[in-house]
């Protein structure tokens, strides 16, 4: 791992990924007072944009692909951001320090920063298949909205907060809706039990189908329709299928440049891959989290801003360390909710409010492990009172 502080940063900068990481980074470097040349490469053929709408109000219909755009088209220039949309990066010459593109365009710089993301996780057997879609990109969020639009049965495999967003979604649009979850219950690798049985019975009463402990083995088209079978032999016909199974860190540019990877790229608190100069951030990135240091890598919005942010200012000579404080939000059937820290891991809750009452969710959580240290914080339609809790979870880490 690469420990030696940069020198002063007057050479070129390319950032590889036009995410919100790659975007806030490159911003981050203007804001901070960074003149020299800036280059922010994406393989997407759009702008830098929001991902958080595509399951909910793009995926819907309620707000246009273009509003999604992160700055106005003309404010990289004014900023003087070389931004190449739809431009592959094959290659990181770490020695050179130089990047090459797909059309064979060279890009030198003195300070590299990896922001590539993450793919969909797959299913065997989906690959192609017609009527299976998964939910990464505006791309993909129009041809799945298309689909919903025609209404008939979903398959919602997976019910993380992709999954979930993408079943309240089609049931808002009249589509007949089951998920399917391979774990217990829905969201239980990042809420506590009462909290994730709480969106459960959300979904259930909106006229959502939800199976737990079921795992889909097989999947296949027949007459005109797709056929999902588990591994008890059952099966479940839909006319559409979305997979929302997790995805996975786009670390194939790394490996290739020899760089140190496992399940991510590795980092130190400043960004610091193996090779020197190399920086990663976002969700590709897998770096030192909490007071024992456990090498953790996070997959949510505010995350991946907050690290190309601090990043940024490492590769200005920033001394200070970035230290994740995890926090996401998802919005269904117009109930918000809002979870900081590590909730999942709590031993003892201290609830405001009922979580099991029917209707509108309304309750705010503290949760607490090994004697009443708090980990984490759950709002639902409490948003001041999210604020407080962040802050106080923040003051006790």
């Amino acid at each position: 791992m690469a420990t030696t502080a940069p020198a002063p940063l007057t050479g070129p900068v390319v950032i590889v990924g036009a995410g919100i990481t790659g975007a806030t980074a490159a911003l981050t470097l203007r804001a901070e007072g960074y003149a020299g040349e800036l280059t922010l490469v994406g393989d997407e053929p759009e702008l830098p944009y929001r991902r958080p709408p595509l399951s909910k109000e793009v995926l819907s219909g309620a707000l246009p692909p273009a509003r999604t755009l992160l700055r106005p088209a003309d404010s990289w220039a004014e900023q003087r951001v070389d931004v190449r949309t739809g431009t592959a990066v094959t290659e990181v010459g770490v020695a050179g320090r130089t990047v090459l593109l797909a059309d064979g365009t060279v890009l030198p710089y003195e300070r590299l920063l990896l922001a590539t993301g993450g793919r969909p996780r797959g299913l065997p057997g989906t690959d192609g298949l017609p009527g299976v879609h998964q939910l990464r990109s505006l791309a993909e969020a129009d041809a799945l909205r298309g689909t919903l639009s025609a209404g008939g049965r979903v398959l919602v495999v997976g019910a993380g907060l992709i999954g979930l967003e993408v079943a309240a979604t089609a049931r808002g649009l009249g589509c007949d809706v089951t998920v399917v979850e391979s774990e217990p219950r829905p969201l239980g690798r990042v809420l506590p039990g009462a909290v994730a049985d709480a969106v459960a019975r959300l979904h259930r009463s909106e006229g959502v189908e939800i199976r737990t402990g079921v795992r889909l083995e097989r999947f296949e088209r027949r007459d005109g329709r797709v056929v999902a079978t588990d591994d008890a032999g059952g099966t479940l016909t839909a006319d559409t299928v979305v997979v929302a199974v997790g995805m996975v860190p786009e670390t194939a540019l790394a490996e290739r440049a020899g760089l140190k990877v496992d399940d991510g790229i590795v980092v130190d608190a400043h960004g610091r891959t193996s090779a020197p100069d190399v920086h990663a951030a976002g969700d590709v990135a897998r770096g030192p989290y909490g007071p024992e240091g456990q090498l953790c890598r996070f997959e949510h919005w505010f995350h991946a801003q907050e690290q190309g942010a601090a990043v940024a200012r490492s590769l200005l000579g920033s001394p200070d360390p970035y230290a994740p404080k995890p926090c996401f939000w998802t919005q269904q059937y117009g109930n918000n909710l809002q979870v900081a820290g590590a909730p999942q891991d709590a031993d003892t809750l201290e609830v405001d409010g009922d979580p099991t009452a029917p209707g509108r969710l309304d309750f705010a959580v503290r949760a607490y492990r090994d004697g009443g240290r708090l980990v984490g914080v759950v709002c639902a339609n409490r948003p001041k009172v999210f604020h407080g809790l962040r802050a106080e979870l923040d003051a006790a880490r």
